[in-house]
């Protein structure tokens, strides 16, 4: 049993494919919908499916790459399959050859933050072994970061070949429209009604990240069922302190 699975390492609830947004008028074919099936479909064997052992997301903060990441984790899990998520970012500390070392025997690996080991030299090295024992056993690793393989400052130029050898999806971030709909859909799903006046309230008063957005709501969430509050304009302007 690898090593890596005693990080106390938890995922995100609520960053489930039944949770992630897609709009209506998505088509089949657009970036976003195209990883989400990908995604979907990585232990499925219906015919005409297909099974990517490799797979390349990246979008600016808020554009859903660490939700797809932690929900393809959750969905090999209901599965009955292990899988890894890893946050880079929080990881730097950690030796990266032993804390790679032994995640091909997981069924899954996803690696999230990638921009923060790129022009490492010990980090790059350890995923360029890493991606070769994924393949050698048939293994699966998806990989999150916030810009394409080709802006990241390698130093080492077979790893960045290696980002080739899956699809690759660019998650754009969400406009203001985008993001009320959004917050819209994630309150119906915890049983609370956000109608647009009130969403709209909150996404010009709050941070525009999609990230913080989503924190606003778990707070609204907790207050207003603690004091048996809808949310309104005032209730919000209440929690937030909002002039």
């Amino acid at each position: 049993m690898p090593q890596q699975l005693s990080l106390r390492i938890n995922l995100n609830d609520d960053a489930t494919f039944e949770n992630f947004f897609l709009k209506r008028q998505d088509s089949q074919q657009s970036s976003k919908s195209q990883a989400v099936s990908t995604l979907q479909n990585q232990f499925c064997s219906n015919f005409g499916t297909t099974e990517e052992s490799f797979v390349y997301l990246w979008g600016a903060s808020g554009s859903g790459v660490s939700h797809l990441l932690q929900a393809s984790c959750h969905q090999a899990s209901a599965q009955g399959l292990l899988a890894q998520y890893l946050p880079l970012k929080t990881l730097l500390d950690y030796p990266p050859q032993q804390l790679l070392d032994g995640l091909e025997q997981l069924p899954l690996i996803c690696l999230d933050d990638l921009q923060v080991i790129a022009g490492d030299a010990a980090w790059e090295e350890a995923l360029f072994d890493l991606f070769n024992r994924i393949k050698d056993v048939g293994g699966k690793l998806l990989l999150g970061a916030n810009c394409s393989a080709r802006e990241l400052p390698l130093q080492l130029p077979d790893l960045q070949s290696r980002f080739g050898w899956g699809p690759v999806f660019q998650l754009s971030e969400p406009e203001d429209d985008e993001k009320m709909a959004i917050l819209q859909f994630r309150a119906s799903r915890r049983g609370m009604e956000l109608n647009d006046d009130v969403a709209q309230y909150l996404i010009s008063r709050a941070a525009r990240n999609l990230g913080e957005l989503m924190n606003c709501l778990d707070k609204l969430e907790e207050i207003s069922l603690q004091e048996s509050r809808k949310l309104s304009i005032p209730f919000v302007k209440q929690v937030f302190n909002f002039s």
